[in-house]
């Protein structure tokens, strides 16, 4: 059996132009599994939500795709669909995640300590040096760097990572097999040893405009916060800025020089919130992330006790306010508080903002929660 035959339908429906995030969900919700909804009739997938043209891209793929060959081309690559337990919890957390995604390398659970790096293709001098400096030293403190591979300022904070020695993701705005821009092809190649190269889209498919706002909140999503190093005040970075912060996360911006284009973007997204940078060390410490060694030696260190347990099965991937989980486990607040803290500290749960909990993505492999 083919590695992916799991996947069979997912990459099906990652074909069709139309079926989305939230398409594919009313799909699932409706028949209950993608082969039953692959198979159905027309009538019953116009009952199921589907739009006159969305089901007639669906009816002419059908007839053209040959899945056995679609499967076929995916060996080597990792899918992780939605019910995956391996599916980056950071990603699924916000709104319509991608239902399939497409990995060349690996996703490892160190990668919740990613930080998105973005900004203009058009960079200077300044932007360029700005995005090494910062990338290496994030690198260098154990941060995975997650940028879209695209030439300018994401090519520099790539590289950066890579010379550091640190892993970084780039996610693309095209099949995995049609990287862009061609003259990053060899550092993509680099990024699949000591990182992933990671597209929602199926193999194939083209570097088309419309694909990179959709790609753009993925970079996003699998990061902790998005940091734009120079932008104009128009530009994708600034898209994936937005996109941030209605994600929920943070947003971080390296302030130029007010006589230059490229910097009037991040410059007013200073001026609208966004935290200034000055070196890495406000990254990191407005992150929480100066403690990344200590997370994971206390990670490898400390087995789950009890109390732990009891907390580890009221949680899940839905944020579960900590007077919530108090009463849930009819435990005492204070041990409730300080038992989080070091689960925390372990890398088991996340704080979201609000005194609110979630599981981390790889505690569900280690631990059985009944």
């Amino acid at each position: 059996m083919h590695s992916n035959e799991r996947y069979r339908y997912w990459i099906a429906f990652s074909r069709v132009r139309g079926i989305g995030a939230a398409r594919l969900r009313a799909l699932l919700n409706h028949f209950g599994d993608l082969s039953a909804a692959w198979t159905a009739g027309e009538q019953e997938l116009a009952r199921a939500g589907l739009d006159r043209r969305t089901l007639s891209s669906l009816v002419q793929m059908r007839q053209r795709l040959d899945l056995e060959a679609e499967l076929a081309a995916t060996e080597g690559l990792q899918l992780l669909c939605w019910d995956d337990e391996n599916y980056p919890l950071s990603l699924r957390q916000i709104p319509n995640p991608p239902p399939l995604l497409y990995v060349n390398g690996s996703l490892t659970e160190g990668d919740e300590w990613a930080v998105a790096v973005v900004g203009t293709r058009h960079s200077s001098a300044y932007g360029r040096e700005a995005a090494r400096e910062l990338c290496t030293h994030l690198a260098t403190n154990g941060v995975t760097i997650v940028s879209g591979l695209a030439r300018g300022i994401d090519a520099e904070a790539h590289k950066a990572a890579l010379a550091a020695g640190g892993r970084t993701i780039a996610v693309l705005g095209s099949g995995l097999d049609r990287v862009y821009p061609p003259e990053n092809a060899r550092m993509a190649e680099q990024i699949t040893r000591e990182g992933a190269l990671v597209s929602e889209f199926a193999l194939g498919t083209r570097p088309e405009s419309g694909n990179f706002p959709a790609r753009n909140r993925i970079i996003s999503g699998l990061a902790l916060a998005t940091v734009v190093v120079e932008a104009p005040e128009v530009s994708g970075a600034l898209i994936t800025a937005d996109t941030a912060a209605e994600q929920g996360r943070q947003v971080f911006a390296v302030p130029g020089s007010i006589l230059s284009r490229s910097s009037r973007g991040t410059n007013k997204l200073i001026q609208e919130g966004a935290h200034l940078v000055r070196s890495a060390d406000d990254i990191l410490e407005m992150l929480n992330l100066t403690r990344i060694s200590e997370h994971t030696e206390a990670r490898a260190a400390l087995p789950a006790d009890p109390t732990e347990m009891v907390l580890l099965s009221h949680l899940s991937s839905d944020p579960v306010h900590v007077d919530e989980l108090r009463a849930q486990c009819d435990l005492p607040i204070a041990r409730v508080s300080s038992t989080l803290a070091m689960m925390e500290l372990k890398g088991m749960v996340r704080q979201v903002g609000g005194m609110k909990y979630v599981i981390a993505r790889e505690v569900r492999a280690e631990y059985t929660i009944d």
